[in-house]
């Protein structure tokens, strides 16, 4: 694709409207295969792709082979930036400067039967959820009743995350 080129043909209302760049948590994620120390890799059990934070020793070697930039590098201690000390999820573990981050679809929430922060906030249900392999889901029936795309689907890595549009 030519990022670089203006595209004249889309309407300014969709050039406008923010788009969430989360991790795709693809079947064959090029970041798994890039981390020297094997802390990015594919949970077998549902597929989603996690980080250990501790083993990452920030190379970002996992950064440059995610062709989405679904990644990002603390440069500085993340943690400063909560007010008074105070963490939005005593439940999930507090990053550290020198490491990168991604989302995890909330691996935490998932294990206690709660869906992510991200679809549990949003409105009208603009975010779902659920198992693709699972053919009564409601993602599913979702996918199934919209048109959807996903992002660079010619690259192979075989993107989880869809776009209704």
């Amino acid at each position: 694709s030519f990022t670089h080129l203006e595209n004249r043909q889309i309407p300014e209302e969709i050039l406008a409207t923010p788009v969430l760049v989360l991790c795709n948590h693809c079947e064959n994620p090029p970041c798994v295969r890039a981390c020297p120390t094997k802390a990015t890799f594919k949970r077998e059990s549902d597929g989603i792709v996690l980080m250990d934070m501790h083993r990452c020793i920030g190379c970002r070697f996992c950064m440059a082979a995610c062709p989405y930039g679904a990644r990002s590098f603390n440069f500085a201690d993340p943690r400063r930036f909560f007010k008074d000390g105070k963490l939005p999820n005593p439940d999930y573990p507090t990053r550290t400067k020198g490491v990168v981050e991604k989302c995890n679809f909330c691996a935490e929430r998932l294990a206690v039967g709660k869906l992510p922060a991200c679809v549990e906030a949003s409105r009208n249900g603009q975010l779902v959820f659920g198992d693709l392999n699972d053919p009564r889901s409601e993602v599913r029936k979702v996918l199934r009743a919209n048109y959807s795309i996903r992002r660079k689907p010619d690259l192979g890595t075989q993107p989880s995350v869809y776009y209704l549009v």
